[in-house]
């Protein structure tokens, strides 16, 4: 058996697979977030490895995990969780949904001039390099006390195991990674007054970096198994559903959103906010755009404006009649945006309400506009010269019928729904750890594409009509964007 372990921002879920893919048991545990100043987003690391701790625990009573052979890890990407000398905690990690340092990816920049062609990405808030800017210059002398700069999966590694270690694809999202070269560049770690001796040693997703240490191994009735170096969230998500081959395609459709793109080479957007990763395999890499918020949205005008449930919308929504053509316009840009804009500070926005506008009107528009935002990336992606003809659709927003057409029938492309594809990246790193220990297997094998559940063909009159929408969805961003 393999443990895949995925610390998400929400939660940790922890998975037990079978030899032949099968999920056996899974174990998971909540996690909140702190958010004591506008645009701050915090968490206590060590809230992870009491989840962590208690996931295992409870999985240990119920089974056998003596049998397990290997673990692999995922996580949330880009935190910036701080360790002193002694290994302590400084402060809590300041996580991929804080944009306090709006400032500092301007100034990175302008330290150094090329930071796009070495890392293929354009400096943004939510990434570790400027957070570090940050508390070099809000707090001095906390900064002078880091020893080890760690993303959130690898602080719970090295408590694992007591190793100082990463993987290539969560690196990447560092701002701190020469992307083509898959190592760091001491000139991005040199702008942040940081050095390679700060940094974890990178792996290859697929490769060992130690070993679960016996106090924990005995507690949790196993043997100290190899961990393996795993994958930041959306690489290992991908894994899950089988994308390890160029030009495969995914949505990932949960609180937030992403198109993930696997390339054979390395290639960049950044001028479109596109992000230009390694990928969780050595010599593949790929392209990505994200929407900070994608389900989201329609959890928020759930909770906060209608009072019901989400399933309970989506079957109002279903059963009713929308006109499509005077349905408002929705921007779905609650938490700000990344690709392609870029923007901190773009805001939600309801526009062309009027009386014949009722409930279901205003569901259909929020999961129009976050298909729009969607759209926009994956035009964002083809400017790169990459481009996919089908694409898997995964994440908890895709178990909406309703939503997986509007979706084909916006990007005018074939939507695939897989069985499973609600599991995500804990499989993805429990195949991680397979691959590691059953190197001769191939990597299809090991990382199937799940089977299909439905395909969504787009409707050639839904297209047209969506995309005149689109076109004014853009515009009212554009015209609202210096109100912002």
């Amino acid at each position: 058996m393999y443990l895949g372990v995925d610390l998400g921002t929400s939660g940790i879920k922890v998975i037990l697979m079978l030899d032949n893919g099968k999920v056996l048991d899974t174990e998971s545990y909540d996690l909140s977030v702190s958010r004591p100043q506008p645009l701050w987003s915090e968490q206590d690391p060590n809230h992870w490895w009491h989840g962590l701790d208690s996931c295992m625990t409870s999985l240990s009573e119920r089974q056998d995990l003596s049998r397990v052979l290997a673990m692999g890890l995922s996580g949330q990407m880009h935190g910036a969780t701080l360790l002193g000398a002694q290994n302590q905690v400084l402060r809590p990690a300041i996580l991929w949904n804080d944009g306090r340092s709006e400032a500092q990816c301007q100034e990175l920049e302008a330290l150094v001039p090329d930071s796009r062609t070495i890392t293929g990405n354009v400096m943004m808030t939510g990434f570790t390099a400027p957070k570090l800017l940050w508390i070099k210059q809000q707090e001095p002398d906390l900064f002078s006390l880091i020893a080890k700069v760690l993303l959130p999966k690898d602080f719970l590694r090295f408590l694992l195991t007591g190793d100082f270690a990463s993987d290539m694809s969560d690196s990447a999202g560092t701002g701190w990674l020469d992307v083509g070269k898959r190592d760091w560049s001491e000139r991005l770690l040199e702008a942040c007054d940081l050095n390679r001796s700060q940094m974890p040693k990178l792996f290859e997703s697929n490769q060992v970096t130690g070993y679960v240490k016996l106090e924990h191994a005995r507690r949790w009735g196993m043997s100290s198994v190899p961990v393996i170096a795993g994958a930041g969230d959306n690489a290992a998500g991908a894994m899950g559903v089988g994308l390890t081959q160029s030009g495969q395609a995914m949505i990932s459709l949960g609180t937030s959103g992403v198109y993930f793109l696997v390339t054979d080479g390395f290639t960049a957007n950044p001028d479109r906010a596109v992000h230009s990763f390694c990928h969780a395999l050595p010599d593949r890499w790929h392209l990505m755009s994200v929407l900070l918020s994608a389900a989201s949205c329609l959890q928020w005008f759930a909770d906060n404006i209608v009072q019901k449930e989400v399933a309970e919308l989506l079957d109002e929504l279903g059963a009713a009649q929308v006109n499509k053509k005077s349905a408002p316009l929705f921007l779905p840009y609650l938490s700000g945006e990344r690709t392609p804009h870029n923007n901190p500070h773009a805001k939600g926005n309801f526009f062309g309400l009027t009386h014949s506008n009722d409930r279901a009107s205003l569901t259909h528009s929020i999961l129009e506009g976050v298909s729009f935002a969607f759209a926009d990336g994956v035009d964002a992606l083809h400017e790169s010269g990459k481009a996919a003809q089908e694409i898997n659709l995964i994440g908890g927003g895709a178990k909406s019928q309703y939503w997986r057409q509007m979706l084909a029938d916006v990007l005018g492309k074939k939507i695939i729904y897989r069985a499973g594809s609600e599991v995500g990246p804990a499989i993805g790193a429990a195949r991680l750890a397979q691959l590691a220990m059953q190197p001769e297997r191939p990597i299809e094998q090991v990382c199937p594409v799940p089977q299909i559940e439905q395909v969504h063909t787009p409707d050639p009159q839904c297209f047209e009509l969506y995309q005149k929408r689109r076109q004014r969805f853009q515009s009212l961003y554009q015209r609202l964007h210096d109100l912002c």
